[in-house]
């Protein structure tokens, strides 16, 4: 147990060891999804290949949903693993599992029951509907697949074992190509088989976690005294998976919004956005990885009641990722050319220009998308998990207004400044509360201390 206390030990160098699984995992994601797109369009076709990327937009909406509220599960656990009481996280490891089960399957039926109206309201052409469905219908059915991965997960997460989750979605990445390439490209199942290999996968990632941890930490497996109802546990569980979930299904429905106003710039502005977001979701994972890595240290130390090494590890992840941020916005700024040249495949294009000069307004703004990390893990691991929903949801909410407002007349240029107005807006928000909370501490200490 000693061996993955972060409760005690060099915060910076548990920050970074804790980090790197997860950047790698996350770049490990956003390769396979290359790959995967690459597959499909190679020995599917372009029809089905168009369908991927429609029914794209709809699946994420779900998993983002899914994955957001095993994060918040995930404080809960940290929190308890910090404590050192296994009990009550043996017994959250059952609720969440089975209050989890039964949103995922409860989802799984409204989603197809309501597939076609989606897919309408979306305007999706008539000659993609087919594939579009087909392949929705057999990954939705595969949620509570999809749940007890990120479910795993997050638990291995929230204990520092970081490096075995990475091992595990390695696995689930290679397992998924070979899937792809066997149903797709030699038993020609099509983007049906791309969706059956996508849920095969994560049944296995989730069997994978479970055997793991059975092996290394069976301390946290539930027995049969732990099946039972804590009503307020319960409720905790439900909050925190809630609020988190709509977290993220907010961002990701913002950027489909922002998506919506950079379609009315016609086709060269939706190709150099869509190189961006591509170098983005690169630059954002280590990011979102500290995000991660701080929220379980801050976690299982407040769990602990360790105060000062909260506010510790607070501020060293703060200066960490705005260092990573001021590196990151340097690279991004001078390869911006390079990197959108290579993804386009039109360096001299109208949309090259585009992409290059939003890329170089954006990475002015990297050191705030990266702080904002800090922020957002420090109140989720102190489950404040509605601050940093509230801020998110606001932050993106502007970022959609100014995009949309400013679009047209300025393009894609717009977008980028809009974005980095949003990261500098939401670590003013999350940095009031934060700060005037540790200022009014600080006050009242040095007030009673004259006062004695």
């Amino acid at each position: 147990m000693k061996k993955y206390d972060l409760t005690n030990g060099n915060i910076s160098l548990q920050l970074i060891q804790l980090s790197l699984p997860l950047i790698m995992g996350n770049i490990l994601q956003q390769l396979y999804n290359t790959i995967d797109a690459l597959v499909i369009g190679r020995y599917a076709g372009q029809a089905e290949f168009a369908a991927i990327g429609i029914a794209g937009s709809v699946m994420n909406l779900f998993l983002f949903a899914i994955v957001g509220a095993c994060t918040g599960i995930s404080v809960i656990f940290s929190q308890q693993y910090g404590m050192k009481n296994m009990d009550a996280f043996r017994h959250e490891h059952f609720l969440a599992l089975i209050s989890g089960l039964m949103i995922a399957i409860f989802g799984s039926l409204i989603g197809i029951s309501l597939l076609s109206h989606i897919l309408r309201i979306i305007q999706t052409p008539s000659e993609l509907f087919p594939h579009v469905k087909t392949y929705l219908v057999i990954i939705l059915s595969g949620l509570p697949a999809a749940f007890l991965y990120n479910l795993y997960n997050s638990l291995l997460r929230s204990i520092g074992k970081t490096g075995a989750a990475l091992l595990v979605l390695a696995c689930s990445v290679c397992v998924n190509m070979f899937l792809d390439v066997l149903f797709i490209a030699k038993l020609g199942l099509g983007i049906s088989g791309a969706a059956i290999a996508t849920v095969l996968a994560q049944i296995l990632s989730a069997v994978l976690c479970f055997v793991y941890l059975r092996m290394a930490f069976p301390e946290l497996i539930f027995h049969r005294s732990d099946c039972h109802m804590d009503k307020y546990l319960f409720q905790k569980t439900l909050h925190y998976g809630m609020v988190t979930g709509l977290h993220q299904s907010s961002l990701y429905i913002g950027k489909l919004l922002v998506q919506g106003a950079v379609n009315t710039g016609g086709p060269e502005l939706i190709t150099a956005y869509t190189a961006t977001t591509r170098i983005e979701g690169f630059a954002n994972s280590f990011g979102d990885s500290g995000a991660a890595a701080t929220s379980v240290m801050i976690g299982q130390s407040y769990g602990a009641g360790k105060k000062q090494r909260i506010e510790k590890i607070f501020f060293k992840s703060l200066l960490l990722l705005f260092l990573l941020g001021v590196l990151s916005s340097v690279i991004m700024y001078i390869s911006a050319g390079a990197a959108a040249g290579f993804l386009i495949g039109a360096p001299n294009s109208a949309a090259c220009e585009d992409a290059k000069m939003y890329l170089r307004i954006i990475a002015v703004f990297y050191p705030f998308c990266f702080t904002g990390n800090t922020f957002a893990g420090y109140f989720d691991g102190c489950g404040k998990v509605s601050i940093p929903f509230i801020g998110a949801a606001s932050h993106i909410s502007l970022r959609v207004i100014l995009s949309w407002i400013y679009v047209f007349k300025f393009g894609l240029n717009a977008v980028a400044v809009a974005t980095g107005i949003g990261w500098i807006f939401v670590n003013l928000f999350w940095g009031m509360i934060k700060f005037k909370k540790h200022v009014r501490r600080t006050t009242r200490s040095t007030f009673q201390f004259s006062k004695a």
